[in-house]
C-alpha cells in the first residue's frame, strides 16, 4: 500500500507475520510481504514523509514489494520498532542509534546525508556532522549562560542526540552543572522545530537544538536568523543513519542500501533536493563511537 505525503499509515505488525527464507550456509532471514520504514520525529512529520516519497517509490520499484511507513510517535517508538521487527528500515538520530544497536548489534547503518550547511556551520562546503545549539531570543534579556540559570529549558526528546545527550554531558560537564538542578524546569517539546518555537513563543527561555534543523527552518522562512541567539555550541556530532535490521535477507539489504547510494537515480535526486542535501554516503558503526564514550 502507497503511502501518500498527506496520509500517514501506522502499522504495528508482529514478527511471526514475517516468512523466513535460508540464507545459502548461514540459516534463516526475514523476507517480509512489505517493508516497514520509519524515522525519528525532528519536525513536521508530513514534510520528512513528503521528503523521502520519491526514495521510498525508488524502493518499492527496485524491491518489487510494498513499502510502508510506521508513523512515529517518539524516538523511544521508532528503536522499539526496530528491536520487535515492526519497523525494518528507519532514520535514527546518532544517539537513538547507539540504544538500539545495544537492544540488537544486527541493526546495522549503511548509509547518512551529507549536507551543505548554509547557517551554522563552521567552515563552508558540504559536511556529514551537525552541531547541538544553546538558543535564546535575540531581543530576550539572556545573553549568556549564567543568566539563565533558574529560567525553563526546551529539549526535544530524551532520546535525541543533541537535544539531549550532548547538553546532559559535554555541556553539563563544561559548565560543571546538572541540567534538573539548573534549569527551574525542563520539558519535551517533541521535535526540535516545536522546541524552538517554544522559545520565540516564550514558552521557554531556552532551548538545545540541532543546527541542521535550525537552519532548515531559516531557509523555508519560518524564522530568521536574527530571532535567535547561540549561546553555545557543541563540537561536531555525525549525522544521523539510515539503518536495517540484519534479520533482513542479503539480497534485501543490498538493494536497500544500492538504492540510497545510486545518485544518479531521478527519484534519489529528488529526495536529496527535499531534504536540502548533497548526497547519501556510506555509514558504518565505528562512526557513532564518539556518541558511545560520552561520560
Amino acid at each position: 500500500m502507497k503511502t501518500t505525503a498527506g496520509a500517514v499509515l501506522l502499522m504495528v505488525v508482529a514478527l511471526c507475520c514475517t516468512p523466513l527464507a535460508w540464507a545459502a550456509g548461514k540459516g534463516p532471514c526475514e523476507r517480509p510481504e512489505r517493508l516497514r520504514f520509519s524515522f525519528v520525529p525532528q519536525g513536521s512529520d508530513g514534510d520528512q514523509l513528503s521528503a523521502m516519497n520519491p526514495l521510498l517509490e525508488e524502493l518499492r520499484t527496485r524491491l518489487k514489494m510494498p513499502v510502508d511507513v510506521v508513523a512515529p510517535t517518539s524516538y523511544g517508538a521508532v528503536i522499539e520498532g526496530l528491536l520487535a521487527g515492526a519497523v525494518d528500515v528507519a532514520r535514527l538520530g546518532p544517539a537513538a542509534y547507539v540504544t538500539a544497536r545495544q537492544g540488537d548489534t544486527r541493526i546495522t547503518p549503511f548509509a547518512t546525508l551529507q549536507q551543505s550547511e548554509p547557517n551554522f556551520a563552521a567552515q563552508g562546503g558540504e559536511s556529514s556532522v551537525y552541531y547541538s545549539l544553546l538558543v535564546t531570543r535575540q531581543q530576550g534579556p539572556y545573553d549568556s549562560i549564567p543568566k539563565l540559570a533558574g529560567k525553563v529549558l526546551a529539549l526535544a526528546d530524551p532520546d535525541s542526540t543533541s537535544a539531549a545527550l550532548i547538553p546532559r554531558h559535554l555541556f553539563a560537564r563544561q559548565y560543571q552543572l546538572q541540567l534538573e538542578r539548573y534549569f527551574s524546569r525542563i520539558g519535551y517539546a517533541g521535535n526540535h522545530e516545536q522546541s524552538v518555537l517554544a522559545v520565540l513563543n516564550r514558552h521557554a527561555d531556552a532551548a538545545f537544538v540541532a543546527s541542521t534543523n535550525l537552519s532548515r527552518m531559516i531557509s523555508e522562512g519560518k524564522l530568521a536568523k536574527r530571532d535567535l541567539r547561540v549561546l553555545w555550541r557543541s563540537p561536531p556530532i555525525p549525522f544521523d543513519p539510515f539503518v536495517y535490521r540484519g534479520q533482513l535477507c542479503a539480497d534485501i539489504r543490498h538493494t536497500i542500501r544500492a538504492v540510497f547510494l545510486d545518485h544518479d537515480t531521478l527519484r534519489v535526486k529528488l529526495t536529496l533536493a527535499n531534504l536540502r542535501a548533497t548526497r547519501f554516503v556510506p555509514a558504518s558503526d565505528a562512526d557513532y563511537q564518539i556518541i558511545r564514550v560520552l561520560p
